[in-house]
């Protein structure tokens, strides 16, 4: 990792994971999976949970960016829109300082919608022993 580096996927959910996250938080909320109940919302469709959208984050962190052996320390978020299964959307993630002497890393955590919009907003502290 170096400073100012950026790393992207893209992605999506389906309803299929939505309602598997469900089960396994307990978050039941018919917001995510009734759509006569979220018809009569603002959003008028079932919405994804917060934390599903978010766990993209996760999955870089540990698999991709830097990838095995990584810590994700901490993490702050800022849910600035829906979103929605079935919709492909964008992560990126800027690495914005450098903590060499600990092999930690602050990096802004975005989603971008099809549009270009961010959804998410946040920053992540990351530690890795052998590439930062």
């Amino acid at each position: 990792m170096h400073l100012g580096q950026i790393f992207e996927l893209s992605f999506q959910f389906s309803q299929q994971q939505v309602n598997q996250f469900a089960e396994v938080t307990g978050d039941n909320n018919p917001i995510h999976s009734n759509e006569q109940y979220a018809a009569l919302t603002p959003f008028k469709r079932p919405i994804m949970h917060g934390f599903l959208s978010a766990s993209v984050f996760s999955r870089i962190f540990g698999t991709l960016y830097p990838g095995e052996g990584t810590i994700y320390m901490s993490q702050t978020m800022n849910f600035l829109k829906p979103m929605y299964v079935d919709t492909s959307y964008k992560a990126v993630l800027t690495v914005a300082e450098i903590f060499a002497e600990k092999h930690r890393a602050r990096v802004t955590t975005e989603v971008l919608s099809p549009e270009g919009e961010k959804v998410i907003s946040g920053e992540a502290l990351v530690y890795h022993k052998e590439k930062i």
